[in-house]
């Protein structure tokens, strides 16, 4: 089972109770069938209650769950044949990043996501999901190849952010991160991402600029993420929760503000509970995205891609050519 999270504690508590009453049962011989059904109908009731009013910050602790699907585990339930690339033929390879070729329904497509660890060698060894600029560049790389066999590209964003670090800078982070934004405006291929997790700042901007983006009911999207955002709104990280919910960074709020263009339901209490039947959502998804995108052609595809992220935002014309925000 899961590890809970604070708000679920009612769930858990009562799972725990119908835990030991079978177990009860089963040592004692005694008939509690009764009091078992009446149980598993509150669990239900408690469940149904708490996930239909869940909090941005609940959310947030969702996304970040130890057990939830990750780019690998989305790629082994929705494509075939998948071929994994390394290296971005500059420096190296970056295991924060994951891509490769595949086969989706058939169709031979391009995949690119940032991969987390499980555990904390698995961490130590994905930098914790924060690529580094050989990441990006290998994404780009694959991108790029993508574009020239006309395959469609499928990314999945799931990151704390860029890698931060002293070696990162040195080799361009911002470079590399920047010239993804301006590369993936351009490619005449249909682009797809996916945010399955946590999308923080740039890490999550360099593979995401898509034809359409979708979200994952219980994932979040955002410029900052919320501890930090609170130090420097409040100084004081432990206001996450309150940052959470004032900057709106929730799949719901985001469909709202055109920024991401489906939202894709989670099974109950999140993607983590059943991997298998959140792939199967997904791939709906997934389907109907691609189906409509391989039917427009490179140039249709890019003037489609600028109208729509020049249709985010509220803007209007100031002194000649100047752009200010309303």
């Amino acid at each position: 089972m899961a590890p809970g999270l604070e708000f679920e504690k009612p769930i858990n508590e009562l799972k725990a109770k119908i835990k030991e009453l079978n177990q009860f049962m089963d040592e004692k011989g005694i008939d509690l069938t009764d009091e078992l059904n009446h149980l598993k109908k509150r669990l239900d009731e408690v469940e149904k209650d708490t996930y239909s009013h869940m909090t941005p910050w609940d959310r947030v602790q969702i996304a970040r769950h130890m057990e939830r699907p990750t780019t690998l585990d989305y790629i082994s339930f929705l494509f075939t044949d998948f071929i994994e690339c390394h290296g971005d033929r500059l420096y190296g390879d970056d295991a924060a990043m994951v891509g490769g070729i595949a086969r989706y329904r058939g169709l031979p497509v391009t995949i690119i996501g940032e991969q987390r660890g499980r555990d904390t060698k698995e961490n130590l060894k994905r930098n914790f999901g924060m690529p580094q600029p050989e990441g990006y560049r290998k994404a780009l790389r694959l991108m790029k190849q993508a574009e020239k066999f006309n395959r469609p590209i499928v990314t999945f964003i799931d990151t704390k952010g860029a890698f931060p670090g002293k070696t990162a800078e040195e080799r361009g982070q911002g470079e590399a991160i920047a010239r993804n934004l301006l590369e993936m405006a351009g490619l005449k291929v249909p682009i797809v991402c996916i945010v399955i997790g946590e999308g923080a700042s740039g890490g999550a901007l360099a593979i995401g600029v898509g034809d359409q983006i979708l979200m994952l009911e219980n994932s979040w999207y955002s410029v900052i993420s919320p501890e930090s955002a609170a130090a420097l709104l409040w100084k004081d990280a432990s206001q996450a929760e309150r940052a959470a919910q004032t900057m709106k960074i929730t799949a719901p709020d985001l469909k709202e503000f055109g920024i991401v263009d489906k939202v894709i339901p989670e099974v109950l209490g999140g993607a983590h509970h059943d991997p298998k039947t959140q792939a199967n959502i997904i791939d709906e998804y997934l389907k109907d995205a691609l189906s409509s995108l391989i039917q427009l052609n490179g140039d249709e595809l890019v003037h489609r891609r600028l109208e729509k992220y020049r249709a985010i935002g509220d803007y209007s014309l100031v002194k000649g050519n100047i752009l200010s925000e309303k």
